[in-house]
Parts: structure tokens; sequence; C-alpha cells
């Protein structure tokens, strides 16, 4: 039910401060405003998109929980969204976003209200169900299945149709 005040509010709040600063400000400024803030925006959510990439690929390497660095991009990701909507209001939850102490304030408030039950994050060397079937002998079972190719290898080094003086099934990269 939030939502839906939310979709029908913020609407009557944009029109409202597009009718009260573009009176102020002139109808070439509201627009350049409009634009400007578009193009910062679209800008931000590209920059921040790499750098949450960048962000995740260090974590990982170091083994260092990528949350936090996550989290802050994503508000930084987000606050470009409100940036690229038209409207005052909108920009100034935006601008709002892109200050740290903002963020971190968000941040807390979602942390007091998620409950974790176990978090685990190491490396154990390998994948799990990665030993070898039957031991560590060395051996590896397996089947395997002859296939013709038609096309071996001529002795002209084209492609084709294999000649008759190879053996049938010796594609060319065994010895028989």
């Amino acid at each position: 039910m939030r939502v839906l005040w939310l979709f029908l509010l913020l609407p009557i709040i944009e029109i409202a401060l597009f009718v009260v600063i573009g009176g102020e400000i002139g109808v070439w400024a509201t627009l350049a405003w409009v634009v400007l803030s578009a193009i910062a925006g679209m800008a931000l959510i590209r920059f921040q998109g790499q750098q949450a990439a960048l962000d995740l690929q260090q974590s990982l390497q170091e083994l260092r929980n990528p949350s936090q660095p996550m989290a802050q991009r994503s508000f930084k990701m987000l606050a470009g969204m409100l940036l690229i909507l038209p409207g005052f209001f909108t920009d100034a939850l935006g601008l709002l976003l892109l200050l740290p102490p903002v963020r971190s304030l968000i941040l807390r408030q979602i942390a007091a209200r998620v409950k974790t039950s176990s978090v685990g994050f190491g490396y154990s060397g390998g994948f799990p169900g990665a030993q070898r079937p039957g031991g560590s002998n060395g051996v590896i079972d397996g089947e395997y299945v002859v296939q013709d190719d038609p096309y071996i290898p001529q002795s002209s080094g084209q492609i084709g149709p294999g000649d008759s003086s190879q053996k049938p099934g010796n594609s060319g990269w065994t010895r028989h």
C-alpha cells in the first residue's frame, strides 16, 4: 500500500516543484536542469557499474566480503537512476544518496532490520565434490567412442573427404 501512495504522490510533488521552481528560474533553466541531471545520472550509472565489477573482482581475489563496497556502489547507482528521472524531488533524493554519511545511515538502518543465521566465507583449496572416485591412485576411469571423420586432411593440405591411402577412422590426430 505504501508503494501505491508513493506512485500517487511522487508525480504530484514533482509537478508542484516544477511549477514553483520553474516559475522562479524560468523555463529554459528548468529544461536545462532536467537534461543535465539526466546526463549526469547516466554517466554516474555507467561509471559505478564498471567500478562495482572491479570492486567485486578485487574483493574475491583478496578473499574479502564484497557486500559493503557493493552496497555503497548500488546506492550510487540508485542515485544515478533518480537523477535520470525528470524532477527536482528525485534529483534531490539522488544528490542526497551521493553523500557518504547518508548512505552509511541507510545501510545501518537496513542492517539493523536484517537477521542472519550463519555467514561463511572461505576457501578450501578445491571445489566441492572434486575428489577422485575410487581413491587417489592416479587412475581416472572413462569411456570413449571412436567416430569416423569424413573430413580428413589430404596430402595437398586442403580439408576434404579422406583419400583411400588413410585407414578408415583415422582422423589424423593419433598414430595407428
